[in-house]
């Protein structure tokens, strides 16, 4: 854990192996929204995406989250860096994630098929492991999901 609270898991990966992504954790009435995508529509992550070149992080997720769900990130906070496996593409992973709020009611667009709000216990959506095994007990140990 860093001194901030967020969640690093060490590893002995080459950046420049590493798929570079940035996520919002947004929790609403203690249930974190997750996302599919068309690629994989049974299979649930955090919104957000790859940066473009030479993009800033926190301006990616301002993109990727009006590009997926029409919705702006309220006060997004740092909440952790994360390094596991994707799981769609199967290759070592780098996400930041920002604890958010969100301008609006979100709505799945360009590459998702699907949005659900969790409490992390449902037993017919299948979550990235990032999620399941990391983001969610951190959001747990914070109190913000149940």
């Amino acid at each position: 854990m860093t001194q901030d609270g967020g969640v690093v898991v060490p590893g002995d990966l080459d950046e420049a192996e590493l798929l570079v992504v940035v996520a919002a954790a947004i929790v609403q009435d203690g249930r974190l929204l997750v996302v599919s995508k068309k690629a994989a529509p049974h299979v649930f992550y955090l919104p957000g995406g790859k940066p473009d070149a030479g993009e800033e992080l926190l301006e990616a997720l301002v993109r990727e989250l009006d590009e997926e769900l029409g919705v702006r990130p309220l006060k997004p906070r740092f909440l952790a860096v994360v390094e596991a496996l994707a799981a769609l593409e199967g290759v070592p992973m780098k996400m930041t994630v920002f604890e958010a709020g969100i301008s609006q009611d979100p709505r799945p667009a360009a590459e998702l098929a699907d949005l659900r709000w969790i409490s992390g216990s449902e037993p017919d959506v299948r979550l990235a492991p990032a999620v399941r095994d990391q983001i969610l007990p951190l959001l747990r140990q914070k109190g913000l999901v149940a």
